[in-house]
């Protein structure tokens, strides 16, 4: 049976000051999804005991109009825009939050501690999420990425920031990665976890309190000899540097070019 919800609204002061809504789960005993996107603003997501989503709001950018020079006309004054446009659907146990453009909003969500996570920022704001258990998936171009008392898998990146991640437990069976371009990535892991590893960083060193059995026959050297189809001889050099931790397991990646990388072993 398709169940569908949509919540669309105008929040701020403009509607009694509402800046709270709650949106169900279609069925909350089965697994559970939000995407969130935001092209100015933060997102900050936290797990609680309960079973429907919580979204709050609160929009920046009283000052931006005076901010730009944009004066009011003689005789004239500035009514200052407070609302904008949110969106909240529900769909299949898939709740997925969206908003206008035009305004810097912060939103702060609360989810079932046991909901995945698809998490998009662009400018303006950072990523934080706790005590969710779950597949993450997070992506801030211009912001930093934290998620701390996580479980589950992870692939977090931020182009400009550092990006740090405290697990509780991790899901044995799936990979991860973790990625800046210039930033540092700083991850904490239960002491028994079990992975192969992969570390790339072009302009910073690589520290970890883990017993890294280092792996030489990986990287190198890798040869493309096209010639016999037309094409050139390429050699490419790979800087990656390969190990694993308490035996090996799946692959977790961790890469940045001008920052460094810290895997810790939570304690």
């Amino acid at each position: 049976m398709k169940i569908s919800i949509v919540i669309s609204v105008l929040l701020g002061t403009a509607l009694f000051g509402q800046d709270r809504i709650t949106v169900p789960f279609s069925d909350p005993s089965r697994p559970k999804t939000l995407h969130a996107s935001l092209l100015n603003g933060s997102i900050t997501v936290r797990g609680y005991d309960g079973k429907d989503v919580i979204i709050e709001t609160k929009t920046r950018g009283g000052e931006e109009g005076r901010q730009h020079g944009r004066s009011a006309p003689d005789g004239m004054h500035r009514i200052e825009n407070t609302s904008f446009g949110l969106t909240a659907e529900e769909e299949n146990n898939v709740v997925r939050i969206s908003a206008g453009v035009m305004r810097t909003l912060d939103i702060v969500v609360q989810v079932p501690r046991n909901t995945s996570l698809n998490l998009r920022c662009v400018n303006d704001g950072n990523i934080d999420v706790e005590n969710v258990s779950g597949d993450l998936d997070v992506n801030d171009l211009n912001g930093g990425v934290r998620l701390r008392n996580v479980s589950g898998s992870v692939v977090a990146h931020s182009l400009n920031q550092n990006v740090t991640v405290t697990f509780d437990r991790i899901d044995a069976s799936k990979p991860m990665s973790f990625s800046s371009l210039n930033g540092d990535i700083d991850v904490t892991f239960p002491a028994e976890v079990k992975a192969n590893i992969k570390m790339k960083t072009d302009n910073g060193d690589i520290f970890s309190d883990f017993d890294v059995k280092m792996d030489a026959s990986k990287g190198g050297p890798q040869v493309e000899d096209g010639r016999k189809n037309g094409g050139r001889y390429k050699v490419k050099i790979d800087k990656s540097m390969y190990g694993t931790i308490n035996g090996g397991g799946p692959e977790f990646q961790f890469t940045t070019f001008n920052g460094k990388i810290f895997i810790r072993k939570k304690k």
